[in-house]
């Protein structure tokens, strides 16, 4: 563990891209404590990693202060959820207008043959 110089007041650590051990281990160099609201476990939380925190890296807060670190996004926040419909829709035409339509394959070849 590395000590810091007693200081009222220390820069909060970039946590986020850490895993849980290691947020926690620079958290603890850096003399502040870590809460994850969205684990209960979080003291067995060993391979997950974290994708948000606050106060944001580099903020300066009191010796001892609580910074909140999440590890899943969540519903409302992204992730792999659904992604389509697309919103505004893409231009009619481009390759559906390239595309004949279903049918006669002796017409199609008659039609791109001069």
């Amino acid at each position: 563990m590395r000590l810091t110089p007693e200081t009222p007041e220390v820069r909060v650590p970039r946590l986020i891209g850490l895993m849980a051990v290691d947020a926690r281990e620079r958290a603890e160099a850096r003399g502040v404590l870590l809460a994850a609201p969205d684990r209960p476990d979080f003291p067995l939380t060993v391979v997950d990693y974290v994708v948000r925190q606050y106060p944001p890296p580099g903020s300066e807060i009191p010796r001892g202060a609580v910074v909140t670190v999440w590890f899943d996004l969540g519903d409302a926040e992204g992730g792999a959820g659904v992604r389509e419909p697309r919103l505004p829709l893409p231009p009619s035409g481009g390759l559906r207008r390239e595309l004949d339509e279903p049918g006669d394959p002796s017409e199609v070849l008659r039609t791109v043959r001069p």
